[in-house]
């Protein structure tokens, strides 16, 4: 099978580390980014340093048509994807369940869920074997936020990754028999700019003062994660939900 990666998400932070690792996994990456085109370069020269092709792509992958571009983008560059990585995402507003307005709710689920439903949907369509693929690996990238809940900051957030376990857990029942196994990656608290961007510089190091493990969590700790389960190493894992939190 060639290996052929879309990674979304892919400018900063996991999303940039798992394009990376990829790259020096031997996969051609074709990624998406947002906005910052800067970060996109400099990833995609990373890859080509580790002797790999590498493609950033702006999308929005709360656009279906956007992801049908991706996609299709990724098919003339290198061919069909072999593995899709759900990764982008974002935290929304820091709120109440009171103050949480209408447009961070819709924003919130339209990048989480939606996004990752529609990659799914067109990475099935390439791999699947019933419809002519070589079969392939999905890999979504959750939070513990779906297990503890984040109470009184971002339920909502909370609730988009529970539906990103129910759906990692479904198309892998769906798609295990047409030779796509789908996992996830539950992410703990990871050092990045997340946190100051959304007000909160302070968290990782709050996190690492509860965390089992001492510290916070890497980038590369949840890139390393992700091509495990991406790896033939894994190759009897489906319908798994990696927790990468430290312990908590």
């Amino acid at each position: 099978m060639s290996k052929i990666a879309i990674i979304t998400g892919g400018s900063r932070g996991i999303g940039a580390a798992t394009v990376v690792l990829a790259a020096r996994a031997g996969y051609r990456v074709c990624f998406a980014y947002q906005s910052d085109e800067t970060a996109a370069s400099q990833v995609a020269a990373a890859c080509r340093q580790a002797g790999s092709d590498a493609l950033a792509v702006r999308a929005d992958v709360s656009q279906e048509s956007e992801v049908r571009r991706l996609f299709e983008t990724c098919d003339e560059a290198f061919g069909p994807v072999s593995l899709l990585v759900n990764n982008a995402g974002i935290v929304g507003q820091r709120t109440d369940i009171v103050g949480l307005t209408a447009d961070a709710l819709e924003r919130t689920f339209a990048v989480n869920v939606f996004g990752s439903v529609y990659c799914a949907q067109a990475a099935a369509r390439r791999m699947s074997t019933l419809e002519g693929g070589a079969g392939g690996v999905i890999i979504n990238v959750s939070s513990m936020a779906a297990r503890l809940g984040s109470p009184g900051e971002y339920v909502h957030y909370a609730a988009s990754k529970g539906a990103v376990d129910s759906l990692t857990i479904g198309l892998s029942k769906e798609l295990g028999p047409q030779g796509i196994r789908v996992n996830a990656v539950r992410s703990g608290t990871v050092d990045t700019d997340v946190h100051a961007r959304d007000g909160n510089p302070d968290r990782p190091a709050m996190v690492a003062r509860t965390a089992p493990l001492g510290r916070v969590g890497s980038v590369e700790d949840i890139a390393n994660a992700i091509l495990w389960l991406a790896s033939d190493d894994a190759g009897y894992a489906t319908g798994a939900i990696l927790d990468v939190t430290g312990g908590l």
